[in-house]
């Protein structure tokens, strides 16, 4: 199975994520992201830094929409794109990460927030799955 596809949504952009793990799954839920922003912002030649960053939820969903927000918020506002992303520690709905972030050129996302519309992280037999609702 893929990591992640885009599917439809009537008022707002969704997409399926999945990973082996909750390290994956948000991993690849990053990816996803910045999948459906074709046309958002893009880096500059500036060398790449990395950053790191922690992020905290009361639960797994809480997790992974402030960590989607805090990439966008990475985007919005210090005008970075990240080009990679690498989950260091989870534990007790807490997350350390490294990203490797990129200057960009000014231009802004489309996405303008992660909601928790329908937002259910499921077991599977593969590991775990969700559907994630952006509003655009």
């Amino acid at each position: 199975m893929l990591s992640f596809e885009e599917i439809d949504h009537t008022a707002d952009r969704a997409f399926r994520v999945a990973g082996c793990d909750m390290a994956a799954l948000l991993e690849n839920a990053a990816r996803a992201m910045q999948a459906l922003d074709r046309d958002g912002p893009r880096p500059t030649a500036e060398p790449s830094t990395t950053r790191a960053i922690e992020v905290e939820g009361v639960d797994g969903e809480s997790l992974l929409v402030n960590w989607l927000n805090e990439i966008l918020y990475l985007e919005q506002v210090y005008h970075l794109v990240c080009e990679s992303f690498h989950i260091d520690e989870i534990k007790n709905h807490h997350l350390r990460a490294r990203l490797e972030t990129r200057e960009c050129d000014g231009s802004y996302t489309h996405i303008k927030a992660v909601t928790f519309h329908n937002l259910k992280i499921r077991e599977t037999s593969d590991g775990l799955e969700a559907e994630v609702v952006v509003d655009v």
